[in-house]
């Protein structure tokens, strides 16, 4: 008779939550490597899809005349065709991504949860699938930013951990989705701090990674990944995120990465202030400096036990601030407000059709945090942002920051 030792080890299930422009690229690599990996992973890869009526456009190869300008289901087209005519059009999808429309049944017995989803519905969400889920699913979650209140600063992927009482990892970088769903080459930061729970021994050897890193343990009581699984560690990580066109960085530095590519924010609000002055880029690299010497100060004051500076020097840190300096919408439409001599608030209204520019947000929380513990002016620049938003600082006056 077989005894435990002999039973089929189990696999690990996917599913992405989230299938806007973001979420169906990371849906698309990791289907390649759950396919590439058939040990460790289940080939098919869940991605829950929020339902609507789509119209394909007649110039898509994917036209039917029979159906003309007819509405049909995105998940059934993406499903027919594997391509994500809406959100990420033109690009094939493996037909190892299966569209799902019920949210709880897409993470049915997944082991692996990725959200990627705008962050004010991840609540919402969270609170659907919350006891419909595994009770040792670990998530990845590839939204960026932190929640910031007068009490106190929460990580994203933390918030979802305390919710579904999992662990959760983050994942930041310098990556734009059309660009890596075009498998345009570029790097990622992927940080997960294995909790001891899932930590195994090898050979002897506790195969945790990471030897001397601090070590950040979840608030929640978590389940332990069962034994008849495959590890879920750096390595695995890596193996479900890591294509030819998309290199993973692995760290442990939960908190850098999620501080970083919320802070970020605030200063390529200053950058796009600094050019639309037309000050030219070395200008606008000082203010990079200033605003990563700040970031990291406010990583060091506020989280010294979790905080790794080398996570700074990561595609998370350095790489994804410079890309929001000089490309993203944030750079973007600060530069448009100074050239046009309008205020923010009015570049949101006029350009954006109601959206918000989470550089506004996340400067006026950060500077209400700073303020309430008396410490907003060990932030100049920080400060200095929003009082341009705020209308009580001029751009014109941003070098005096670097005099004092």
């Amino acid at each position: 008779m077989a005894g435990p030792s002999d039973s089929p080890r189990r696999k690990h299930k996917v599913t992405v939550v989230g299938s806007g422009n973001w979420g169906t690229t990371v849906a698309k690599l990791v289907a390649e490597n759950t396919r590439e990996h058939p040990d460790v992973f289940e080939e098919e890869v869940q991605m829950w899809v929020y339902e609507e009526n789509v119209v394909v456009p007649s110039d898509s190869p994917h036209y039917d005349p029979a159906v003309g300008d007819a509405p049909q289901k995105l998940t059934s087209v993406i499903n027919k065709y594997h391509e994500n005519v809406k959100y990420l059009p033109k690009i094939k999808l493996p037909s190892n991504v299966i569209a799902n429309p019920s949210l709880v049944d897409a993470v049915k017995d997944s082991s692996i949860l990725i959200f990627n989803l705008p962050h004010e519905f991840i609540g919402n969400v969270c609170k659907q699938i919350k006891g419909h889920i595994l009770p040792f699913a670990r998530g990845i979650s590839c939204i960026k930013g932190v929640t910031v209140t007068d009490d106190k600063v929460e990580l994203i992927c933390d918030y979802i951990g305390e919710i579904l009482g999992i662990y959760c990892g983050a994942l930041s970088g310098a990556n734009i989705a059309n660009e890596i769903a075009n498998e345009l080459w570029c790097e990622t930061t992927i940080a997960y701090n294995t909790p001891p729970c899932d930590q195994r021994l090898t050979n002897g050897v506790n195969g945790a990674h990471g030897a001397g890193v601090p070590v950040r343990f979840p608030k929640t009581k978590l389940t332990p990944l069962p034994e008849d699984y495959p590890p879920l560690d750096h390595g695995e990580i890596h193996k479900l995120f890591d294509r030819p066109y998309f290199t993973v960085s692995m760290v442990s530095d939960v908190v850098g990465v999620s501080l970083a590519g919320a802070l970020k924010n605030i200063v390529a609000l200053a950058c796009g202030f600094i050019e639309g002055h037309g000050w030219n880029a070395t200008a606008k690299t000082a203010v990079m400096r200033r605003g990563m010497l700040e970031t990291i100060r406010f990583a060091q004051e506020f989280f010294p036990e979790s905080i790794q500076e080398m996570t700074f020097w990561e595609s998370a840190g350095w790489s994804d601030m410079i890309v929001s300096c000089t490309s993203a919408r944030n750079w973007r439409y600060s530069k448009m407000a100074v050239e046009r001599g309008v205020s923010l608030q009015e570049i949101e209204r006029t350009e954006l059709n109601g959206q918000k520019l989470q550089g506004i947000s996340t400067t006026k929380e950060v500077m209400s945090f700073l303020r309430a513990r008396g410490r907003e002016d060990h932030y100049p620049l920080f400060k200095a942002v929003e009082g341009i938003v705020d209308g009580t600082f001029e751009v014109k006056d941003i070098p005096m920051l670097f005099r004092k």
